[in-house]
């Protein structure tokens, strides 16, 4: 049961820490807009902002003030490096499995 807690607890913290840094959350502005980390944090929260953003309006998953290609640079980065970093840890796993 204390293992159970304690795993709740720590999504709910985390939720709660996400949850200020979310794209389109009017953190950013055309004096300050989000660079090339931003993006980078934008892509990897990207899952997650899609599902929040269906039931929070102005929640979005790419930040529309932005710093143009650096920007972009870092979001697809996060993106890719996480989709695609799951696909070759499954492949890894499979290729252990049949050993």
């Amino acid at each position: 049961m204390a293992k159970s807690t304690m795993i709740f607890f720590s999504a709910v913290l985390m939720i709660v820490a996400i949850g200020g840094c979310f794209p389109g959350g009017s953190t950013y502005s055309a004096q300050e807009p989000a660079g090339f980390f931003s993006g980078v944090w934008h892509g990897w929260i990207a899952p997650v902002s899609l599902i929040v953003g269906i039931f929070k309006t102005g929640i979005r998953i790419y930040e529309p003030v932005n710093t143009g290609w650096w920007y972009d640079f870092g979001f697809y980065i996060a993106v890719i490096a996480g989709f695609g970093g799951i696909a070759l840890s499954r492949k890894q796993a499979k290729k252990r499995h049949r050993s």
